[in-house]
């Protein structure tokens, strides 16, 4: 089930972000993610967020963060990955946004592989001032 974020989900949220950065993100040190938890945790609350709760457990397993059109991330547990989550998440975003952009490190295969799937399109190419990693930005229109 997908649900909006509530303020008691904090604490797993930050969870699946942070090892899932670590997890996808091999090509960027541990501690870049780390250091970055706290500024996350204050900007959470300010977002646009929605929560892929599983129905049994009522365990969070992922969750989409949305900036108006941009999509800041999808986050999905690594145990729980490749089993629809990403594309419930998405397809929620979807109901209520005519075009969603983001961005995705070009080492992130696995990320762009499911964001082609989903209907993106490569848009352009950046380099992410932060980590020096080069991006692409990708579109979807309705």
């Amino acid at each position: 089930m997908v649900r909006q974020y509530s303020d008691n989900d904090i604490d797993a949220v930050m969870q699946i972000l942070l090892d899932t950065n670590i997890q996808a993100h091999h090509f960027i040190p541990s501690d870049y993610w780390r250091t970055n938890c706290n500024m996350v945790r204050e900007m959470l609350p300010h977002a646009e967020i929605y929560v892929h709760e599983d129905d049994c457990t009522k365990q969070i397993d992922g969750f989409i963060g949305l900036n108006d059109d941009y999509i800041e991330g999808v986050f999905v547990k690594e145990t729980m990955q490749s089993k629809g989550i990403g594309k419930q998440l998405l397809n929620h975003a979807k109901e209520f946004k005519s075009k969603l952009k983001l961005s995705v490190y070009q080492e992130n295969e696995k990320a762009i592989k499911f964001y082609l799937r989903e209907k993106f399109s490569i848009q352009s190419e950046s380099v992410d001032d932060n980590t020096g990693e080069k991006e692409f930005i990708m579109v979807w229109n309705q």
